[in-house]
């Protein structure tokens, strides 16, 4: 009788056959790319590093592998082999999750399509460890470089701690408080001139302000820049009607309480920020005032909270993810060992004037209007 032919599933695989493949289910490892190109891991690692000292066909196929069977670089792993890493870092300690979050999602896109990846490190300034704290997480994750967040970006004495130990770093901040290749910046006073120009075209001369908390430079910055504009007008800004906020919600509830309870009450209240200008509108309603009838509101960020309340927001729109995109592409131009240049990069907050402001109430009653209207 003649020998059946036996099928190719029911034959056990020669050790060639088995080196073609990987086991389904299971990740795939640089090893299992180079076994299956037939090159060295090292060649492998040169091609996924961008090296130039591999041949273009080789190139070509390992890619080709790599993409087939769904094999992504570990991006420490390719930091230990050259010596640096392929992370930066955000530190940040900024009670503005809205500002945080958007910062992010700028630092994101400024990294995609780089071959590095994000590590957020939220920390504490005023901890005695603070310097301790940033250093280990530096070292541990081998950080190629940093985005810093104000108010951590603000710390000299963190910036030269960095440069000891050659992380790179871009500050963010609302003044130029840095040279321009570490430096991204949008100037605060620009923005709250704006938003004091606007209330006093409407009519407003009794304004009340919530600050930013104490140890930002923001707080600094957009103090100064409504004072000023309110100067050049010949209009003054009452401590009475100052009062300090945290860049929370609670503390801007908390300095609302505050301002509403003067005698006489104000008819508009800036805001430092839009979690602020938000506790506002809380304790407006509680008082039985219409926005932007019996007070309008200003905030500052224009983060999505400020399109969300009703009615909606006048705010000075700070350009966060521009801020963050522009951040991460500084870092990403840095190289080791080489000093950098950079053109100087100041951004401009702008008004966005919407539904919360209006003239005042007694000079809005005073507007004649058309017979039979």
């Amino acid at each position: 009788m003649p020998a059946r032919k036996t099928k190719r599933s029911e034959r056990p695989e020669t050790g060639d056959e088995a080196a073609g493949r990987i086991e389904p289910g299971r990740r795939p490892t640089i090893n299992d790319i180079a076994r299956l190109a037939n090159v060295s891991k090292k060649t492998v690692s040169r091609v996924i590093n961008e090296s130039p000292f591999v041949q273009e066909e080789t190139r070509k196929r390992i890619a080709e592998l790599m993409k087939t069977h769904g094999y992504e670089p570990d991006p420490q792993a390719r930091g230990l082999a050259f010596r640096r890493s392929f992370l930066i870092g955000m530190i940040y300690d900024n009670p503005n999750a809205q500002m945080v979050v958007k910062l992010q999602e700028g630092v994101l896109e400024g990294v995609r399509g780089s071959g590095f990846e994000l590590v957020v490190h939220p920390c504490d300034r005023s901890a005695r460890n603070f310097l301790s704290d940033v250093r280990g997480f530096v070292q541990r994750q081998k950080l190629f470089g940093v985005v810093l967040l104000p108010p951590v970006s603000e710390n000299d004495t963190l910036t030269a701690m960095l440069t000891e130990l050659g992380c790179h770093y871009v500050r963010v901040a609302s003044a130029v408080i840095d040279d321009s290749a570490h430096l991204v910046s949008a100037n605060d006073r620009l923005g709250t001139a704006e938003a004091a120009n606007h209330l006093m075209d409407l009519g407003h001369t009794r304004i009340g302000f919530i600050e930013g908390p104490p140890g930002f430079r923001s707080r600094k910055e957009r103090r100064l820049g409504f004072e000023e504009a309110l100067s050049r007008r010949g209009q003054k800004l009452p401590e009475s009607l100052v009062t300090d906020g945290a860049y929370t919600y609670e503390s801007g509830v908390a300095a609302a309480e505050t301002l509403l309870s003067r005698t006489p009450r104000p008819t508009a209240i800036f805001a430092a920020n839009d979690e602020m200008a938000a506790g506002v509108y809380a304790v407006a309603r509680q008082k039985g005032l219409t926005i932007p009838r019996d007070l309008s509101i200003v905030g500052f960020d224009d983060t999505p909270v400020s399109a969300r309340l009703f009615p909606a927001l006048t705010t000075v729109r700070w350009p966060i993810p521009e801020m963050g995109r522009s951040a991460a592409r500084k870092l990403l131009d840095m190289r080791p060992g080489e000093r950098v240049s950079a053109p100087d990069e100041v951004l401009t907050p702008y008004l966005v004037v919407r539904d919360s402001t209006a003239p005042p109430k007694a000079r809005s009653s005073c507007v004649r209007r058309p017979a039979g209207a």
